[in-house]
């Protein structure tokens, strides 16, 4: 049903990634348009995608439609643009090598993974191995392909070396916030408003580790209060509701927010309202929910305003990094960070720890203290 894939030897020979195929976070469109909308969007996407069969309007199970499906099924719009844009990049690589990723072998898989391992950390190499294998998978349950080729190849191992994302020690998270708490990027008019966006959006990723999806999509009305706690409501991957506890500085410094963003238009701080939006520049308008490149910029700006060193290497995900690391550090249970940050293995959440191994933590301490209170009691 498909034509055979070119010599693995072929393909060695030619360009490794297209820069352009890995896409960049938020830019796919089905991710932010409204629900019903969204079913057209994702067409349009899947239809643009490259290296597959001419699409067939008659075929109730073409690749294409299944694609659409498969995307459409996951469990959040987040979790399908990611696969998207996993999707995107492979099918790109095979593209640049005119591979029918349907007849694509796992020499193929594992060739395209040494392109990836040359350019990205493992565990990135390992979530877009992962999201091909769920795509073949999907094919191949509806008999729309012979084969998964990237079930048989060997993912790598993540260990606490593995990530290459930068994260903040004690000291730069302290400057951090508080250099988020003077924020003065901003025309004069907007600076009161800005300085509490900062403050409260900057402090709720450092002190819950939410993802940049997570806090992307928070609404007003996911604020709330449960057993005795403000939190704030996310959905997790995998569709999980989850309540997320929110300090009284935390929530502080968004009610601050809320209340300097309704003097400025009341109607922008309806429930249904993103919980942080941006600001009205130019001929934008503002009030549109905040996107992970906005995000990442703001981090990026405060921390050289801070004269944090490793300032241009920050993403919001080094702030969930630093959030697994300093609650480890704090001395909080394995298994307690673990559900904070919404991992659904323990070993995911070791290997976002950067102190892993550090003897400050090695336990012969705690051992000692607890035998001498032991013969103090008797």
């Amino acid at each position: 049903m498909s034509t055979p894939p070119p010599a693995a030897s072929t393909a060695i020979a030619r360009d490794p990634l297209p820069h352009a195929a890995a896409g960049r976070p938020g830019t796919v469109a089905f991710f932010r348009a409204a629900p019903e909308h969204r079913r057209p969007a994702l067409a349009a996407a899947v239809a643009a995608l490259p290296a597959l069969p001419a699409i067939d309007l008659e075929d109730a199970y073409g690749v294409h439609r299944l694609t659409a499906i498969w995307l459409e099924s996951q469990n959040s719009p987040a979790t399908a643009a990611e696969y998207y844009r996993d999707l995107t990049m492979w099918l790109t690589w095979c593209a640049a090598r005119d591979l029918n990723a349907l007849g694509a072998r796992v020499a193929d898989v594992d060739l395209y993974k040494s392109d990836l391992t040359a350019r990205y950390a493992p565990g990135t190499v390992a979530r877009r191995l992962s999201s091909l294998s769920s795509w073949y998978r999907y094919l191949l349950a509806n008999e729309a392909c012979e084969r998964n080729p990237a079930l048989a190849s060997k993912r790598p191992q993540l260990t606490a070396q593995s990530t290459t994302t930068t994260s903040l020690s004690r000291h730069q998270v302290t400057l951090f916030l508080q250099t988020a708490a003077a924020d003065a990027g901003a025309r004069v008019s907007e600076r009161d408003l800005v300085r509490a966006r900062t403050a409260a959006l900057l402090a709720v990723f450092v002190t819950t580790g939410l993802r940049v999806a997570e806090v992307c999509a928070a609404r007003i009305d996911h604020l709330g209060h449960t057993e005795g706690y403000d939190v704030l409501w996310v959905t997790r991957k995998g569709g999980k509701r989850q309540a997320i506890r929110l300090e009284a500085p935390v929530r502080a410094l968004i009610t601050t927010y809320l209340s300097r963003r309704a003097t400025i238009d009341p109607a922008g701080v309806d429930p249904a309202q993103p919980l942080f939006v941006t600001v009205a520049t130019g001929p934008h308008p503002g009030g549109k929910p905040m996107d992970r490149q906005a995000i990442g910029k703001l981090i990026r700006r405060i921390a050289k305003t801070a004269a944090i060193p490793s300032w241009a290497k920050l993403t919001p995900h080094s702030l969930r990094h630093s959030f697994v690391t300093l609650s480890l550090d704090a001395g909080a249970a394995l298994r307690d960070v673990q559900d904070a940050a919404g991992h659904a293995n323990a070993n995911t959440t070791r290997a976002y720890d950067r102190n892993r191994g550090n003897l400050r933590r090695h336990p012969a301490g705690r051992l000692m203290t607890y035998l001498a209170e032991a013969e103090d009691h008797h």
